[in-house]
């Protein structure tokens, strides 16, 4: 945990396409990886992390409806959480298993934001939500931060209503000044 008063901002990620590689479906949507053998941080991520980190905390946001719907266990995603925030400087990994979409704590609704609000005291206004799927997008909205929708073969910018939108990770820098 971070003492009290030493960073009061966060940048809020999404997992799954935005800091590790995901899988698409025939449709072209994503789909989360399911075991560690999959585990691949997306490029520059590493580095964008480490300079974020000096000024924001860093929390992962994540749905995981695959457990809920008996195709991926709690254990395979706790591993791969576990293995992020090994490879990464993450304060907190927040994970809703629920395939609800009126379940208070996944996205498109933001009980995960203010889960990590509370235990961290992050001023929201002064924070960023980054993802990839307009829930992620949404979620940042209902909780007032500023949103950033990461470009992806399988979402739109022009389709959004984030606040800013980038065509890779690099570009987050242009957005959030460290």
């Amino acid at each position: 945990m971070i003492p009290s008063g030493r960073k009061n901002k966060a940048v809020f990620f999404d997992r799954d396409g935005t800091l590790i590689k995901t899988f698409t479906n025939k449709r072209n949507n994503p789909i989360a990886i399911k075991t560690l053998n999959d585990f691949q941080l997306l490029n520059n991520v590493k580095q964008i992390i480490n300079k974020l980190s000096k000024k924001y905390l860093i929390i992962v946001l994540t749905n995981q409806p695959d457990v809920a719907r008996g195709k991926n266990s709690k254990k395979n995603v706790k591993e791969i959480n576990n293995k992020l925030q090994e490879k990464l400087i993450i304060n907190k990994v927040y994970t809703s298993y629920s395939d609800n979409d009126k379940n208070f704590m996944r996205k498109p609704n933001p009980g995960m934001i203010y889960r990590a609000k509370k235990d961290f005291g992050i001023n929201l206004f002064k924070s960023y939500v980054v993802g990839d799927r307009e829930k992620d997008v949404i979620a940042g909205k209902k909780a007032k931060c500023k949103t950033i929708l990461l470009k992806k073969k399988y979402n739109d910018c022009k389709n959004t209503v984030s606040d800013h939108c980038v065509k890779n990770f690099k570009k987050i820098l242009d957005v959030i000044k460290v």
